[in-house]
């Protein structure tokens, strides 16, 4: 061992360093988090671990009040900081103290707390508010969705805004207790399991906690009148489902659907693995939206999913995100084909299941269906632009892509990709690059020219590619592959995530 001697000049350097930054060195966390597809969403300078938030709700008149309690740590000398909401703020306290407040840009709460906060200091945001939220909108749009006998919360890429404020982006996970008071009658639903009830005069509130790392977007919230319904998966994981009273034509065939939630996770776990939450189901509002939303735990879907008949395709893809999406989520919104691809494959791995269509003659149908000059072959799903996010080649082109390396690593090797992915990453973030580094550390093979081909580039790939992965390459003709009997319910799944 060397010891170092320390000159005098040196020590006294040494203890500079250790004084803290001043009030000049503190600088305002960035009111976006860094996502070129929504450089607005999100913020920077700390990074959140939990929400508690306590609610009151009137279904009346819409009215919300609320107090969010916010866990975070900084991740900077920060003088003040963002928070994404859109209702009235009447107190803002940090670290216990009063901190000052406005508004800025469409969703932006600025927050100045009355002491700078070093850089890696636990920090504990209170807000105070209240609101009508179907008064509010941003960018000319409102994820509120008002029912007859209540409202709820779900919406992709963005909901928080509406009912509680937050850092809103998938980038920055953490985990969520939500109590929300409805008037006895009225019941009030969240992620996660519900830890317990208690009335007291004409009130009845509702206790929710999700224990796992949650993307703010998963975050829901459904109040109104519904049916619940309970039970078990075979592993034991509790299944909670709930339907408005007022669906109408729609309830028998969304019961018949969603009811099968058990079962179907049971399954998937045979392809990914051991469900990763406390809690799994599902819930059917009286809501005039097309789309379903992977909701964390508790899937949301429209009546709308139900209107031709039962769907359990539509429930086989939102519950496969419980693991392509919600247990491992994107980095980026560039990365939506980790979550689209692999939950429409799980929809073409459920019609080889039902014996109406394998994976590979899904495949064929849709590259057949699909001219070369057809614009779906313009999207790349590996980074299809905000504009393009939701686009049916995402789901369709990007199951493609799936099929391609299925068959390009051998089923053996693919299975375990498609089971080790969500241990890799679990709870945490990934993107499609990470993907593709996964899949050749397990596969022992470079990937890079077929991921290029079948997610990056703006046209349809040509024969050869298409030949070495099995896809068939006959056009769009009467000679073309048959139509699988599957298609017609898994193309009902198209307006998942379009409203």
């Amino acid at each position: 061992m060397h010891r170092r001697l320390i000159a005098p000049g040196a020590l006294a350097a040494s203890l500079l360093l250790a004084i803290p930054a001043s009030a000049a060195d503190y600088t305002p966390g960035a009111p976006g988090i860094g996502d070129p597809y929504y450089p607005a969403y999100g913020n920077g300078g700390y990074d959140v671990s939990h929400y508690d938030l306590r609610l009151q709700y009137q279904p009346a008149t819409d009215e919300l009040q609320g107090t969010a309690t916010v866990l975070a740590t900084t991740t900077q000398d920060l003088s003040r900081f963002d928070l994404d909401f859109l209702l009235d703020v009447s107190e803002v306290r940090v670290n216990g103290a009063k901190a000052s407040f406005t508004t800025s840009a469409q969703h932006e709460l600025e927050i100045t707390p009355a002491a700078p906060l070093p850089k890696g200091t636990p920090v504990t945001v209170v807000v105070r508010y209240s609101g009508v939220p179907s008064t509010k909108s941003a960018y000319g749009f409102s994820t509120w969705h008002r029912t007859p006998d209540g409202a709820v919360a779900a919406d992709e890429p963005e909901s928080a805004w509406w009912w509680f404020p937050s850092n809103d982006h998938p980038s920055d996970k953490a985990t969520y207790d939500v109590s929300v008071a409805v008037p006895d009658g009225t019941q009030a639903i969240s992620n996660g399991t519900l830890q317990s009830t208690s009335s007291r005069l004409g009130w009845t509130r509702y206790n929710w906690r999700s224990n796992k790392p949650q993307a703010t977007y998963l975050a829901t919230l459904a109040i109104g009148k519904f049916d619940i319904t309970t039970g078990k998966t075979s592993d034991g994981v509790p299944v909670v489902n709930a339907y408005s009273r007022d669906l109408g034509d729609n309830d028998g065939a969304a019961r018949a659907s969603v009811e099968r939630t058990g079962e179907i996770v049971d399954w998937l776990t045979g392809y990914f693995g051991p469900y990763p939450f406390s809690s799994v189901g599902g819930y059917v509002p009286n809501t005039t939206t097309g789309y379903a939303l992977e909701t964390q735990t508790r899937v949301y879907y429209s009546p709308r999913q139900f209107a031709n008949g039962s769907n359990t395709s539509v429930v086989v893809h939102e519950l496969a995100h419980q693991w392509y999406g919600d247990d491992v989520s994107l980095k980026g919104w560039k990365d939506i084909w980790i979550n689209e691809g692999f939950a429409r494959y799980a929809q073409w791995l459920w019609s080889e299941h039902e014996g109406e269509g394998t994976a590979q003659e899904l495949a064929d149908y849709v590259y057949a269906s699909h001219p070369a000059d057809d614009a779906f072959w313009t999207v790349a799903p590996g980074d299809p632009g905000p504009d393009n996010q939701f686009d049916i080649a995402v789901y369709d082109r990007g199951a493609l892509a799936v099929q391609a390396l299925r068959n390009e690593v051998g089923d053996d090797t693919f299975f375990a990709i498609l089971k080790g992915w969500p241990r890799e990453h679990a709870y945490g973030n990934a993107s499609v690059g990470d993907f593709q580094k996964y899949a050749e550390k397990v596969s022992g093979k470079s990937l890079a020219t077929l991921f290029d081909t079948w997610l990056f580039k703006p046209s349809k790939p040509a024969a050869p590619a298409a030949r070495g992965v099995s896809i068939a390459v006959a056009p769009a003709t009467p000679g073309a592959p048959a139509q699988p009997r599957s298609w017609k319910k898994i193309a009902a799944t198209d307006s998942v995530h379009s409203g």
